[in-house]
């Protein structure tokens, strides 16, 4: 009987729903991420992701997503002064990140808090993020864009604003090509920020090559007047 009751509880555990959930709810979690935690933005790369590190144990950096909200790309109209507002908003400050999902790229799709504000409504109030749920369907996230759009703040004072899905979609046939092609990484060759030329090869010479003088304070992030936005 008592093997009856352990085997029926292990069956249990097994097939309940909670444990088929990616993230814990609350610490400690065994190894599994949890859903909240709090972090410091060491980088913003652009108006919706964002590099953290969190905790004191894994000092390695992971990016986060902005869940519901879609900025305009660098190289959109009002991109750079999207990336800008999110720096304002939590560059070099603790946030509380609520992680909902991962995605396909294997970035934490998150809101995140600072400050006391939901940094996700507070780029769409601004002007400076789409609203971007699921169907388009988050209401609290459509209101604010309205409400934007009739103040024409941010991106909504341009006359007929193009949504990033499509710029992207139009442009995803002619991706803008890399400014270092990747033959040109070779370990050994370089040890200096100075002697970078993007953000992506001095990624490739610390994390590739070992090259430790590429991130002189140890926060993962390399040469950050490159790769972080002041």
């Amino acid at each position: 009987m008592k093997d009856s009751a352990v085997s029926f509880l292990l069956l249990a555990c097994l097939f309940n729903p909670a444990h088929a959930e990616e993230f814990c709810e609350v610490p400690p979690c065994g190894g599994i991420p949890a859903r909240t935690f709090s972090a410091k933005v060491i980088a913003v790369l652009d108006g919706d992701t964002v590099l953290v590190l969190r905790g004191s144990r894994n000092r390695q950096p992971v990016k986060v997503r902005l869940a519901d909200i879609d900025a305009p790309e660098k190289d959109q109209a009002y991109g750079l002064m999207s990336r800008q507002s999110l720096s304002d908003l939590v560059l070099k400050k603790p946030v509380r990140v609520n992680t909902l999902a991962t995605d396909d790229y294997g970035r934490l799709v998150a809101r995140l808090e600072a400050d006391g504000r939901n940094v996700n409504e507070e780029q769409v109030r601004r002007g400076m993020a789409w609203e971007y749920s699921s169907r388009h369907g988050h209401k609290a996230y459509l209101a604010l864009q309205n409400e934007a759009r009739r103040a024409k703040r941010g991106l909504w004072a341009q006359a007929d604003p193009e949504p990033p899905w499509l710029w992207r979609k139009a442009h995803a046939a002619s991706p803008s090509p890399q400014r270092v092609p990747p033959r040109d990484y070779a370990c050994g060759t370089k040890r200096y920020c100075s002697q970078m030329r993007s953000c992506d090869e001095a990624h490739f010479y610390l994390r590739h090559c070992g090259v430790k003088t590429l991130d002189s304070d140890g926060n993962g992030l390399p040469c950050e007047s490159l790769c972080a936005a002041r």
